[in-house]
């Protein structure tokens, strides 16, 4: 099946160029591609209410593979998660070949035709990508135009059906996007290192199936065939400064995440940053209403975190320590919110007060996310474990653009203060305030408080042995209380590196969540063999989460790449 389809889509490239001489094609040729395999052996641990479940093994494996030439290039992906890792098996289930693609550029022209994967300015009304930490790869199936008449100005039209797991939803995703450089037109912006980008896009959803809503009662819900939304932004940047400002506005489209409401949604963000050698500042807010923008109206909640056509990053610092990341913030896309953060580095210079002899590093970052003001009619929420209310078919409810509602989402307030304290010895102490709202996040257990102190040490042995630990302490009085993280980590250049850690509870469980890893890297092949406990929790990246139950075993993870 996908080599004929390799094969029509290499002819339409050809017939759409037909300057290109034949011998092109097999000029400079190049092959390149990656493996990536992870491999859970599991056991069983009531502790931790691990399961073994009825594979001895499980797997997400990947393989990838593209030809470039000079005009042509092709690429596929191979995915194997028949027996998949823990928190993967209710959707990722199967195997296949689900990503294939076929691009032609000629000149000031570019054309795809296979899986997509695209974002249009922040990504508000159009992000295709893949998250494998996620299991998300929402890419689309269908075709991409992408042309450069004028200097400074690219045009991108494409479209297609999206991909959901192992199918495709029956919608179709059109859109168009134009950037223009204006500073690519005028010499004196360029001497006065200058840029100015503005860039307009338009997305469509095309479902002729909608599902019916209400079927069996007296009223029911005609959902809109076609759902349409836009893009407008700004990037500004001069010398030391950048600033950008985004607009999105998305068309009346009902669905079960925001209770069948006839409303529009729409994202306003501003955000500018300052940065010079030794310090800089970044100043961001957001408010956004209403934005689930999918490419299925499916009636119920089990469409989980797929299916989505836009994305909202969370306004929040990506944190990477363990204790950090244990109540980790997603984005309410939905209901909406208002979104705040402000970070600020500053580098005391060497042989100063504070600086001492080496220097020092000061990093603060503060995210603050609140609800929207919104009066329902009647008085109600539209939040009920069915999805549908008296509210359904109506607007829903009012919100003034600039007033808060009575919910705080998340918070969290941090410094990281860095210093190399030898030639052979660096220090990294981190101190967290964090607010957490676990009751939205996971409809239980309220507002966790929590601090978080973290030290990272560094100590440099020999020119190839390093040594690392981090000592982590979360205090609370909230949900299962205290937590604490040890590591140790043993670095033999260029290849071996050994790592210890274990994950405590001191305050309800008493549990240890252990691990140890030996991990070598060895030219483009790096493997991870581990044993150990894993907790249960939330897996989450750019403000997209997926649970992720508790698990134990024999762990490997091998990468390679050509």
């Amino acid at each position: 099946m996908y080599k004929k389809w390799i094969i029509t889509s290499l002819s339409l490239l050809l017939m759409s160029h037909p300057t290109v001489p034949a011998q092109d094609l097999s000029k400079d040729i190049t092959l390149s591609g990656s493996i990536q395999s992870d491999i859970l052996f599991p056991q069983k641990d009531d502790e931790i209410d691990a399961t073994k479940g009825n594979d001895w093994a499980v797997t997400n494996t990947y393989a990838e593979v593209y030809l470039h030439s000079q005009h042509v290039e092709v690429g596929t992906r191979f995915e194997y998660l028949k027996h998949p890792l823990p928190g993967y098996e209710k959707d990722l289930k199967g195997w296949g070949v689900p990503y294939a693609y076929i691009k032609g550029h000629y000149k000031e022209t570019e054309l795809t035709i296979g899986s997509i994967y695209e974002q249009f300015g922040s990504g508000f009304i159009l992000r295709t990508y893949e998250e494998r930490s996620l299991g998300i790869d929402n890419s689309l199936m269908g075709g991409r135009l992408v042309v450069k008449p004028l200097k400074g100005t690219t045009i991108k039209i494409l479209s297609g059906r999206q991909r959901r797991y192992w199918n495709w939803n029956k919608a179709w995703v059109s859109g168009a996007d134009m950037e223009m450089n204006i500073d690519e037109w005028s010499p004196s912006m360029q001497k006065t290192n200058t840029t100015w980008t503005i860039g307009a896009s338009w997305v469509n959803k095309n479902e002729k199936d909608s599902p019916d809503i209400f079927a069996d009662a007296t009223h029911k819900v005609n959902i809109p065939r076609y759902v349409n939304a836009w893009d407008f932004r700004v990037n500004f940047h001069h010398g030391e400064w950048n600033l950008l400002a985004e607009y999105a506005q998305k068309t009346e489209d009902p669905s079960y995440a925001n209770g069948y409401i006839f409303r529009s949604g729409s994202v306003a963000m501003l955000s500018t940053s300052y940065s010079k050698k030794g310090f800089s500042l970044l100043l961001q807010a957001r408010r956004s209403e209403n934005m689930s923008f999918r490419s299925t109206n499916e009636t119920s909640h089990s469409i989980g975190i797929s299916s989505y056509v836009n994305h909202l990053p969370a306004f929040t610092k990506d944190h990477t320590y363990a204790l950090e990341t244990l109540y980790p913030y997603a984005t309410q896309i939905a209901d909406g919110e208002w979104a705040y953060q402000a970070e600020a580095g500053y580098k005391f210079k060497r042989n100063t007060l504070l600086g001492g002899k080496y220097g020092m590093n000061l990093n603060a970052n503060f995210s603050h996310v609140h609800s929207i003001q919104r009066a329902f009619q009647n008085g109600t929420s539209y939040r009920t474990l069915a999805g549908i209310t008296d509210i359904a078919g109506t607007e829903g409810y009012s919100s003034p653009f600039f007033k808060w509602g009575n919910q705080t989402f998340y918070q969290d307030f941090d410094i990281q203060i860095s210093k190399k304290m030898s030639p052979s010895f660096s220090l990294l102490f981190t101190y967290m305030n964090q607010q957490y709202n676990q009751t939205l996040a996971e409809g239980h257990g309220g507002m966790i408080h929590s601090n978080i102190f973290i030290t990272d040490c560094k100590y440099k042995i020999t020119s190839k042995a390093i040594l690392r630990s981090e000592l982590q302490y979360l205090t609370t009085a909230d949900d299962q209380g205290d937590w604490a993280f040890g590591l140790l980590e043993l670095s033999l250049a260029p290849h071996w590196m050994f790592t210890i850690s274990d994950m405590y509870n001191a305050g309800n469980t008493h549990l240890h969540y252990y691990q140890g890893f030996i991990t070598l890297n060895k030219g483009s092949h790096r493997l991870q063999v581990g044993y150990g406990r894993t907790r249960a929790g939330y897996n989450c990246a750019g403000g997209i989460c997926r649970y992720v139950p508790a698990h134990k075993g024999i762990n490997s993870s091998y990468h390679y790449s050509f």
